[in-house]
């Protein structure tokens, strides 16, 4: 086993771990970091999520503020969102967003040479920054092209499988192995960062590529002992793609193009988000707009390949080339005009808002010197997640969680300890069992039992079946080659799954993303679910004080009114 130690390892090469990365060299040039991900360089999720990212520059409305940014986010929440969380990540945004057009980031630009904003769902005013519809590509390139002008070391095609820690409780370490060569690779570390994303990526209709988003962080989180919350809460995007292939299947269209003035209808030809939302019609919040789609389909009024149609054909064909390249590229290489037709779309699974539970003044977990950042992290979207507020995220999290771990180099040790668990992941010959079939059942079974609305009777169901699949995964001691990636990939979504199973039974209410059929109702405490490993009961923590001057922006009531975009 290869050894190294460090100061710092970054484990996830998206926004959020770049940007750590970033914060931590540009404060200290001699730290000796290094950032690991199982892709390629530069290519990360991050690269899909395509509409924008949220800042209260107020360039085209003068009267938004950052308080009022909260205020939305807190709403679209539906009010247990961590306001610590929300304050740190909306007071911030204003600086990051030009910062990143400071280090070359393509804005999109008003006549004026602003940075331009559009309308997003559920937001009062137009705060979205983008650069086309290609605005976390174009960032995660401008970070990458920044972390390369530091020097930051760089791993790529790296696999993190497991968190060492210290009979105490401390995490000082990782191992993994090179996917190319197989080798494994140990690290100690004084300060570990996780930023793998999320966990949406285990359903089976899903926005993500299928080695991503498997709930990784979670899995390496909870292992090491560390709190876990809310994992019911997974929001499923109102328009993936649908019909047009396999290999298409459930990729986002982003809401931009209903951000640009797309419309929704069903197969009869009427507008039914004038049924649901007749004042905020499409650009209600994430989660209104994907149940009336889906009970538009389940009415019978979807298309043949189950779904609704959307439609952004009443712009001229300059405009959507212009505000929405990459969609009107796609389509176009599919055989369809945006400029002259609608495509077909249905919701699928898109974002977790529950992930690693974290001090949202420090970004440490539960066991110290552990970190969590980005879509990993747990808190800021509550139960629902504001379109725009993902990339934000990432960028205002990991410039706090770099200066903070800054301030704190030297003050744990980087000596290795006795590994006692090492001994069970060693390599061996594979059981008798189907990986990737395994991989699929866990996927159906979520897409059946936790989707968009839920029941008590199929989450007590699925609780059992997956229980089973969780059993028979650990049992299975995996080679380093071949399916070796495979296997922790749907470990990680068999760990990911069981949470949210689990999390859903005990959240008997609807709220956000999570909807039960037999507990329609909304309960007025607001509360977040936790659990860890150990002692592994379910317990719930309350929410925390808004700051005044964002309760003063919630008493305010701002929302956005449909027809300003008209």
């Amino acid at each position: 086993m290869n050894e190294h130690t460090l100061d710092v390892l970054v484990i996830g090469a998206g926004a959020a771990g770049a940007r750590a990365a970033i914060e931590l060299q540009s404060r200290d040039k001699e730290i000796d970091q290094l950032v690991v991900g199982k892709q390629d360089y530069g290519d990360a999720h991050t690269t899909w999520a395509r509409g924008g990212i949220n800042a209260a520059l107020g360039t085209l409305d003068w009267q938004d503020r950052w308080e009022i940014h909260a205020a939305d986010t807190i709403n679209e929440g539906h009010h247990i969102c961590d306001p610590t969380a929300v304050e740190m990540v909306t007071e911030q945004m204003p600086e990051r967003v030009n910062e990143l057009s400071d280090w070359g980031m393509d804005f999109t630009e008003t006549e004026d040479e602003l940075i331009n904003q559009r309308y997003f769902g559920a937001q009062s005013f137009r705060r979205t920054c983008y650069a086309g519809d290609h605005t976390g590509e174009s960032m995660l390139d401008t970070l990458v092209d920044k972390a390369q002008s530091l020097d930051i070391p760089y791993r790529e095609r790296l696999y993190i499988e497991r968190l060492l820690t210290t009979q105490d409780g401390r995490a000082y370490g990782a191992v993994g192995f090179d996917m190319e060569t197989g080798e494994r690779e140990r690290f100690v570390a004084e300060h570990i960062i996780l930023a793998t994303g999320g966990y949406a990526g285990a359903y089976g209709r899903h926005s993500s590529r299928d080695n991503e988003n498997n709930g990784d962080s979670v899995r390496l989180a909870y292992d090491a002992g560390a709190g876990v919350q809310d994992m019911e809460f997974v929001q499923f995007h109102p328009t993936g793609m649908s019909g047009y292939g396999d290999e298409w299947d459930g990729r986002l269209v982003t809401e931009a193009v209903r951000g640009e003035g797309g419309k929704l209808y069903n197969s009869e030809g009427h507008r039914f988000m004038e049924d649901y939302s007749p004042k905020q019609m499409e650009l209600d919040a994430r989660d209104v707009v994907a149940r009336a789609i889906q009970s538009e389909i389940d009415a019978g009024r979807g298309t043949e390949n189950g779904a609704v149609l959307l439609d952004i054909s009443h712009r001229e064909r300059e405009f959507i080339e212009e505000h929405l390249p990459r969609m009107f590229e796609r389509f176009q290489s599919l055989g369809v005009d945006l400029s002259e037709e609608p495509v077909e779309v249905a919701p699928t699974s898109h974002y977790s808002m529950g992930g690693v539970k974290v001090d949202w003044e420090t970004g440490e977990t539960t066991v110290d010197n552990l970190y969590a950042i980005g879509e990993a992290a747990a808190g800021l979207h509550g139960a629902n997640r504001l379109g725009g507020n993902s990339l934000a995220e990432t960028v205002a999290m990991g410039t706090t969680v770099g200066e903070e771990i800054h301030s704190r180099l030297g003050s744990s040790d980087k000596e290795p300890h006795p590994d006692e668990e090492l001994g069970a992941i060693e390599a061996g010959p594979v059981r008798s069992h189907d990986i990737p079939a395994i991989q699929q059942k866990l996927r159906n079974l979520l897409d059946e039992c936790a989707n968009l609305a839920r029941t008590e009777s199929e989450l007590e169901s699925a609780k059992i079946r997956i229980d089973k699949l969780r059993g028979i995964i650990q049992s299975i001691i995996p080679e380093t080659t071949g399916d070796y990636e495979q296997y922790w990939n749907t470990r990680s979504m068999v760990v990911a799954g069981s949470l949210i199973i689990r999390f859903a039974l005990e959240r008997d209410e609807s709220r956000g993303a999570h909807y039960r059929l037999d507990a329609t109702d909304t309960d007025e405490q607001q509360r977040h679910n936790l659990v860890k490993k150990r002692p592994g009961r379910i317990l719930e923590e309350e929410v925390g004080d808004v700051p005044e001057g964002v309760q003063q922006a919630l008493d305010e009531e701002h929302e956005l009114d449909y027809v300003q975009l008209e």
